[in-house]
């Protein structure tokens, strides 16, 4: 009934070594669940991102972090000039895009 009450309230039990030796593992197995809950499905969707924003080309279309919707009509080293509608242009950085519209249509599906 004690170790119960020990392991329920985690509180180390008699003698040290023991009590190191969980907290280690703790640590451990806490740190494996922060990288494969957290940490790796972030690495990939940053990796997705960048890839997505080297294959851009001209008549692509994309969705800016600010929410507009357009199709890219020049693309430079950092810099993509997007067709708004009515002929706007408009530059954005590369930086900007998230997306194209296709995704977030089968996103809704």
């Amino acid at each position: 009934m004690i170790e119960f009450l020990n392991v329920i309230l985690m509180t180390p039990p008699e003698g040290g070594k023991s009590s190191q030796a969980q907290f280690y593992i703790m640590m451990i197995m806490i740190f494996v669940v922060f990288y494969f809950f957290m940490i790796r499905p972030q690495m990939k969707r940053q990796k997705e991102l960048k890839s997505f924003r080297e294959s851009l080309k001209k008549g692509d279309r994309i969705v800016t972090t600010g929410g507009i919707y357009g199709k890219i009509n020049n693309i430079s080293e950092n810099i993509i000039t997007v067709d708004v509608g009515n002929n706007v242009l408009i530059k954005v950085d590369k930086s900007a895009v998230l997306k194209d519209p296709s995704d977030i249509e089968q996103q809704q599906k």
